[in-house]
């Protein structure tokens, strides 16, 4: 369990450090990054949603077909 902790801590500290020197070195304004940061943010949630519909109407239709037999 210790071995565990300690890659988690480990983990989260790399990506807090991958995270400020993107910010940092970013080639673009940080306006833009914000932008940029808030359109991928919310197409990927977007395809989240729609995945998660997808899914759920093919489960409904097998459940569907499993009370029908």
């Amino acid at each position: 369990m210790r071995k565990f902790l300690s890659l988690l801590v480990g983990m989260s500290i790399g990506a807090m450090i991958g995270a400020l020197l993107v910010i940092f070195f970013s080639p673009v304004a940080s306006d833009e990054f914000q932008s940029n940061l808030q359109s991928h943010y919310q197409r990927a949630l977007k395809s989240g949603r729609e995945a998660s519909a997808r899914r759920r109407k093919e489960l409904e239709e097998e459940l569907h077909e499993l009370r029908q037999q």
